[in-house]
Formats: C-alpha cells, sequence, structure tokens
C-alpha cells in the first residue's frame, strides 16, 4: 500500500461502506463508554443524583466528540493508505489513554490523564486535516485549513484548563465544549466537506448499537444477579425482562426509517449529528439504570425504589423523545402516527411511579409502542 494525495471522496459513491479501520476505531470507544457508565452507576448508588449526571455528561462528551471529529473527517478523506492508517491507530491509542482518565476526571475532576490522551488523538486528527489542505485546493483547502487551525485552538484551551482553579474548570469546560461545537459551523461557512449521507447514517447506527450495547450488558447482569441471588429472584427477573424490552425496542425504533435520506446538506445535518449527544448518552445511561435498579432491588444501593426507576426511565425517554426529534417524525404520515413516540416517551417515564416492577412496565410500554408503529405502518400502506 502506498501513499496516495489525499482529495475529497465523492457524495455520489456507491456502496459507501464502514470499513475495518473504522469498526476497529469504534470497538476502542466500547471501553470508553463502559467507564463512563459504570461511573455513573457508582455515583447514582451512592445518591449523588447531581454531581453523577454532571460528571457523565462531562466524560461523555468527550468520548462523542473525539468519535465525530474522527467519524465525519473519515467520510469526506478515508484513503486508506499507511499514513492514514497510523494516523488513525495513534488516534486510537489516545481514545485508550483518555477511557483510563475517565475516573479521574469523573470522581476528582482531574482531567489531566483525560486531556493527554485529548492531545494524542489530535494531534494527528490535524496531521489529517493538514495533509487534506495539502492535497486541496480553493475552497476546499480552506476549510481543512480552518479545522487543523480550529483543532490547535480548542486543544490549547483544554491545557489552559488544567492551570485553572479547580471550582472554576466545570464552566470553562462549558465555554470549551461551545467552542469546540463551532469550530465544524465556523469551518464549513464557505464550503461543505464532502461527507458521504449513507456512510454517516451507518456510522451513527453502529455506533447506536455500540451503546445499546452497554444495557444489554446491564440486563446481563441481572439475570447473573438473579441466579447468584436465589432470594430476589422475583425482583431481579422483571428487571433483567424490562431491560431486554427496552433495548430491542429502541434498536428497532431507531433503525425504522432511512436516516440518510434527509441528509442532504450542513443545515440538516449538523443539528442532526449534534442532537446525537442525546441520543448515545441516554441509550448508555439505559444500562447504568439497569444496574442501579438491580442493586437497589438486592439492597445494595442506597437509594429508594423512585429514584432507581428513574434512573432507567429518564433515558430511555429521553432516547425516545430524541429519535421522534431527529429523524422519525419526518417519516410519520397523520397525527396519530406522530404521536406514538412522544406519547411512549412520556408513559415510560411515568412508569417510574409503578413500584418495584417499573423497569418491566417500561420494557412493555417499549414493546408496545413498536408494535402500534409497525401497525399503523402496516395500515396506511394497505390502504395506499
Amino acid at each position: 500500500m502506498t501513499y496516495v494525495p489525499m482529495t475529497s471522496r465523492s457524495r455520489d459513491e456507491d456502496h459507501r461502506a464502514s470499513t475495518p479501520l473504522e469498526l476497529f476505531f469504534d470497538l476502542c470507544f466500547v471501553v470508553a463508554v463502559a467507564q463512563a457508565g459504570r461511573q455513573l452507576v457508582q455515583a447514582l448508588a451512592e445518591g449523588h443524583v447531581g454531581d453523577g449526571i454532571t460528571g457523565y455528561l462531562f466524560v461523555f462528551f468527550g468520548v462523542w466528540w473525539a468519535w465525530m471529529n474522527f467519524t465525519w473527517f473519515a467520510s469526506a478523506y478515508d484513503v486508506d493508505d499507511v499514513p492514514y492508517r497510523i494516523a488513525t491507530l495513534v488516534q486510537i491509542a489516545g481514545v485508550l489513554i483518555y477511557s483510563a482518565g475517565i475516573p479521574r476526571a469523573f470522581n476528582d475532576n482531574d482531567w489531566t490523564i483525560a486531556v493527554l490522551g485529548y492531545v494524542v488523538m489530535r494531534l494527528a486528527l490535524t496531521v489529517q486535516w493538514l495533509r487534506a489542505a495539502a492535497g486541496e485546493r480553493g475552497p476546499a483547502r480552506r476549510c481543512a485549513l480552518t479545522y487543523a487551525a480550529g483543532l490547535l485552538v480548542c486543544q490549547a484551551g483544554w491545557v489552559a484548563l488544567l492551570a485553572a482553579p479547580e471550582h472554576a474548570r466545570r464552566w470553562l469546560f462549558l465555554v470549551l465544549v461551545m467552542a469546540e461545537l463551532l469550530v465544524p459551523v465556523i469551518a464549513e461557512r464557505g464550503y461543505q466537506t464532502q461527507w458521504h449521507p449513507h456512510h454517516i447514517a451507518e456510522r451513527y447506527g453502529l455506533f447506536t448499537i455500540i451503546v445499546l450495547g452497554e444495557s444489554i450488558a446491564a440486563s446481563t447482569v441481572a439475570v447473573q444477579s438473579a441466579i447468584d441471588e436465589h432470594e430476589a429472584l422475583g425482583e431481579l427477573l422483571p428487571i433483567a425482562a424490562g431491560g431486554l424490552l427496552l433495548v430491542f425496542a429502541a434498536w428497532w425504533i431507531y433503525f425504522a426509517v432511512p436516516a440518510h435520506d434527509r441528509l442532504q446538506s450542513n443545515r440538516e445535518a449538523i443539528p442532526w449529528g449534534y442532537g446525537h449527544f442525546v441520543i448515545f448518552a441516554s441509550a448508555a445511561a439505559i444500562g447504568a439504570g439497569i444496574e442501579v435498579a438491580i442493586e437497589q432491588a438486592v439492597g445494595k444501593a442506597h437509594v429508594s425504589t423512585l429514584s432507581a426507576n428513574l434512573s432507567v426511565t429518564v433515558p430511555a425517554a429521553l432516547f425516545l423523545a430524541f429519535v421522534w426529534l431527529l429523524h422519525s417524525r419526518h417519516f410519520k404520515h397523520g397525527a396519530t402516527q406522530q404521536l406514538v413516540l412522544p406519547f411512549s416517551a412520556l408513559a415510560i417515564l411515568a412508569c417510574a411511579w409503578t413500584g418495584a416492577h417499573a423497569v418491566l412496565w417500561a420494557g412493555l410500554v417499549a414493546a408496545a409502542s413498536v408494535a402500534v408503529g409497525v401497525t399503523l405502518v402496516h395500515r396506511k400502506r394497505s390502504g395506499a
């Protein structure tokens, strides 16, 4: 494999699919997602709800944004030669360093290791953008150079964050988040990178499967706990069943519509791509909530039944609401179809007040929403 100039790929390229390197890159994020979820479980189980949610959202932003940076660049510029592969592997190393720093960032507000991981990732990605700039001309070159400059400026901000007083880091973090989100908006103001709509939709779908996998793992923990805690079978098996139903329904609902059909320009793609932060974070948080519900059921969590129930129903409701908001609603016909997911999200949230079997009830509501949605679509097609 030899060096080739890095120029934009065609947005009309046929059969544009995820590469083995992209799948490998995603696999390494399993570690980061699991670390964030594990810290959230510990915080919620100990009753530190506010700090737990805040810490989770902060560290998950780092996970999500690192994945976003690579994914959109690769969709436009993946040449799959030796330099490209090496740069991507370096970014993977940075992801693993960031993952190792998640516990300290979450619990102690110590971002040293996490920022070091980002330095490794960003240096490699900046080199990629500079390489893209060398192979482009005109607006495309300016766009690539703006990305490279934006990455360096934001990364300097993250390094400076380490020197800030500890009490000010949370607020400065939010400022840096806004700066990060503005980089693509500014860079692509006069030129849209040649990302591939179908490829981007597939990449997001694959990451959705990764975060839902955390909830599958949590349901497995529930089953194992039920086996080990014979006296708690009646409490744990409904949690496992409800958790599986929630995950199955979440998968079905997310992949029910062809999201790539709407991703024709940055006007649609940027809100869609940014909004997935809530989808990804809530999908992973469902699994954390299931684990909290398990620990509460066996007396290991210092929280009430309602709090444990809310740790599952809140992220599940958010997942359904944002899937509807970002793309499902654009494919619904009539008020009845439009109301299925919003109503289901509210019903799942209300399940928190149904007592010890709240997770099971939430799972049944989610499954019912799938059944109703499929029935309505079938009737619509039959009547056409």
